[in-house]
């Protein structure tokens, strides 16, 4: 019989239940027992739903705490030295996610710690903790929580399959240690692979029949060094315990890598939502007895399957190796998509036909369930949710909510001149030194400013109607003011105004945009316990009125100091959306910027000097595959500079971008034509900044100053020292000081203190200059 599996479930809970006991402990509100407790609960509750949608094999070691990366470098002993002293377990973990300050008391010492560093994983908008290892790495099993999990599952009756990242996927993603001589982590191969036996047999004498072994760089371009590393660990890991391992692969194809690995495990893994073209490549190398997984569900997108087309392709996987050896599944794991459609009332009662249209984990977990039944007993078998599911279906294709034929006409209708700024950097930059008169090292901030409780109970009462619109604004427009005079206390030179108003740097602009739809309950994870909505496109975009002017227009008026224009870029707006299936994505990216292109020259012609379009996600959206890269960085450049490049000289276009591997895409980053660009580098370290000197960038640029994806406030002295690595590689009179990213997420008294010693750090600079 077909098998219905999963690969993951979004492990925040319902209603982010996991995200408000995880802040809760670390407020010291809730006790290491409560945490423990909730956790538990959560990943019980989540077995028993995945199991009651009809999921025979249920993945456990799935859930986390913070981040599955992470959990694989503490399973495995990967502690770097600089956490080491922290004896609390559950401490140190939670400060290698996100650092920890803590003064000295007459029991403990002072702790100060960073964070490690985060990328994205892979092209999507969730971080993962980069391990860092030492040449000299020792490995140890320690306590792992996959194991633990399991046990747990099989406690309450359920039958688990354990989910571990697999080790050339692990050692490829991490990096050297600090300070660290620079080596190939995938030499630490033999170390490691004796612990992943031990892992497998325990998992094995635990009544584990299946482990789920996740590698997902087998989708990326190999070199023959990784590839051989492949085949090493899966030599080793073959019949290493009495479970069988499915290699698990998501986000794209696997073209020839599945060579290496192929003769080596029990069952493979595809993404076909994403390259269902590869069934037929993979089909004809698989052995008599190898399982085929066919991830047919889209675990990334909130749209119904069209469980016909699956299903079309599934028969062909049966028909080639047996009922037997087919498992149905999502695409990935499901932590990427929301948790249910169940509590999305107010889209059920506002836009029935949009409701109808959507499909979040829980629903894909019943759609794995349908496509088995078919696959089993018959099309015939599950024909009223055939035709339910195929009427949703039509439905979407035919609506009129989905086209605009003006939008397209547009996009069609767009002349080369608005992809370019009317003069070169060297002449606007000219125009603007003249209109804006900075300073050397001019200091500035990203964006948002802390999101408060008071900020949050204020929009939820006006969302609620427990507030008039103007009692709303009132509010907005004080907390405006305390923004920029917070600004002028402090010393920065260019002002942004804080965006109190905006609950999402992109559900706020889709609220204002034709063809976007909102969630009540759609979250999933960005980072640790940072959950993110995005909202829904489901039609073509267009501009429904200005959308920043009147708060831009307001705070510049409270100071003299140049105050920025806040918008989120095209790329950015469409990636940190559920992006809708039917069109082009470069289609789709084009009507978004023609919408910001409007309200870009809106704010100049509001006398706006300075105006940010933030694309934080361009890099995140370049293909895996190195031979589509030109295709994607061409619509995506473009739509950037069609978005910006309506407007004056002496006008300073700003953009920023965060937490990426910038040396894949330096020549996209200097085709964007900003004229300041600011970056995340405050966990890269000098290896970003060497980049932009070889690569010799000719713009004004911003490498963040610290990291504000932590509680902790950096020194003076630290500061300083950061700094003054920035100007061994960067010409001084195009360095800005800034924070690596918004503040939005930070307290005030951590802001007020980080951002007056970055002030000070600049001034500190500026002397050292003049003298």
């Amino acid at each position: 019989m077909v098998s219905a599996t999963n690969l993951g479930f979004p492990y925040v809970g319902a209603k982010r239940e996991l995200k408000k006991v995880v802040e809760s402990f670390w407020s010291g509100k809730a006790s290491e027992a409560d945490l423990v407790s909730g956790a538990g609960k959560l990943q019980e509750l989540h077995w028993k739903v995945q199991q009651e949608q009809g999921i025979e094999q249920i993945p456990s070691g799935d859930f986390t705490l913070y981040d599955r990366v992470l959990d694989t470098a503490c399973n495995f002993g990967v502690i770097p030295q600089r956490y080491q002293h922290i004896q609390n377990p559950l401490e140190q973990y939670f400060a290698m996610g996100r650092g920890l300050q803590k003064a000295a008391t007459e029991t403990s010492e002072k702790v100060d710690v960073p964070a490690m560093e985060m990328k994205k994983w892979f092209d999507t908008n969730y971080h993962f903790i980069v391990p860092e290892f030492e040449p000299t790495q020792k490995f140890e099993l320690k306590a792992p929580r996959v194991l633990e999990q399991f046990k747990h599952a099989k406690s309450l009756g359920i039958k688990t399959r354990p989910v571990v990242l697999g080790p050339v996927s692990f050692l490829h993603l991490g990096k050297p240690a600090k300070g660290a001589d620079a080596f190939n982590t995938l030499e630490l191969l033999p170390k490691v692979l004796p612990l992943y036996t031990e892992l497998f047999k325990q998992l094995a004498a635990a009544g584990a029949e299946w482990i789920q072994v996740d590698e997902p760089i087998l989708i990326l371009d190999l070199d023959s060094e990784v590839k051989l590393a492949f085949e090493k660990a899966y030599k080793t890991l073959k019949g290493a315990s009495q479970a069988k391992t499915l290699l698990t692969t998501y986000f794209g194809r696997l073209d020839n890598n599945i060579y290496v690995v192929k003769d080596n495990v029990d069952g493979i893994h595809l993404d076909l939502a994403r390259n269902p073209e590869q069934l037929e490549a993979v089909l004809p190398i698989l052995n008599d007895k190898q399982v085929l997984s066919l991830g047919l569900v889209d675990g990334r997108n909130i749209w119904k399957d069209d469980l016909n087309k699956s299903l079309d392709l599934a028969e062909k996987a049966v028909k080639a190796l047996g009922s037997e050896r087919v498992f149905v599944a999502p695409s990935c794991s499901l932590a990427h998509s929301p948790y249910s459609t169940a509590f999305e009332k107010k889209i059920k009662s506002e836009n029935p036909e949009l409701f109808s249209w959507l499909s979040y984990s829980v629903e894909k977990c019943a759609e794995v369930s349908t496509i088995a039944k078919a696959l089993n007993g018959g099309r015939a078998s599950v024909q009223a949710e055939l035709d339910a599911n195929a009427a949703d279906l039509e439905s979407r294709r035919t609506s009129k909510q989905t086209t605009n034929p003006e939008v397209r006409e547009r996009v069609a209708q767009v002349p080369a001149k608005d992809y370019k700024r009317a003069s070169p950097f060297p002449h606007r930059r000219d125009a603007q030194v003249k209109k804006l008169n900075l300073p050397l090292f001019p200091t500035t901030t990203i964006g948002s400013f802390p999101q408060t409780k008071d900020i949050r109970v204020a929009r939820q009462k006006h969302n609620k109607g427990e507030i008039s619109d103007a009692e709303y604004d009132q509010f907005i427009k004080e907390e405006m003011k305390r923004v920029v005079e917070f600004q002028e206390k402090v010393g920065l030179d260019v002002f942004v105004h804080g965006e109190p108003e905006r609950n999402d740097m992109v559900e706020h602009f889709g609220h204002l945009l034709h063809g976007y739809g909102f969630t009540e309950n759609g979250w999933v994870v960005s980072y640790g316990s940072r959950c993110v909505k995005p909202p829904v496109i489901y039609g073509d975009v267009s501009r429904r009125c200005p959308m920043t002017i009147d708060e831009i227009v307001y705070a510049q008026s409270l100071t003299k100091k140049p105050m920025k224009g806040m918008l989120t870029g095209p790329v950015t707006m469409m990636k940190w959306s559920f992006i809708r299936n039917d069109i082009p994505a470069k289609d789709l990216c084009t009507q978004i910027a023609l919408a910001l292109r409007d309200e870009v020259v809106d704010l100049e012609t509001a006398g706006i000097p300075c105006i940010q379009v933030d694309e934080p996600a361009i890099r995140e959206g370049l293909p895996l595959r190195r031979q589509d890269w030109d295709a994607y960085l061409e619509w995506s450049v473009g739509a950037f500079r069609l978005s910006t490049s309506g407007v004056r000289d002496d006008t300073q276009i700003h953009t920023h971008m965060c937490y990426s591997d910038f040396n894949d895409i330096f020549d996209a980053i200097q085709a964007l034509d900003a004229d300041v660009i600011t970056i995340e580098n405050s966990k890269s370290d000098e290896k970003l900044l060497k980049i932009f000197e070889r690569k010799q960038y000719t713009n004004e640029i911003g490498p963040g100053l610290y990291d504000i994806h932590s509680p902790r406030v950096p020194s003076v002295e630290e500061m300083k020292t950061r700094f003054g690595d920035m100007l061994k590689y960067l010409p001084k009179h195009l360095l800005w000081a800034n924070p690596d990213c918004g503040l939005k997420s930070r307290g005030w008294p951590e802001v007020e203190a980080a951002l007056i010693n970055m002030v000070e750090v600049a001034k500190h600079f500026r002397d050292q200059e003049s003298a």
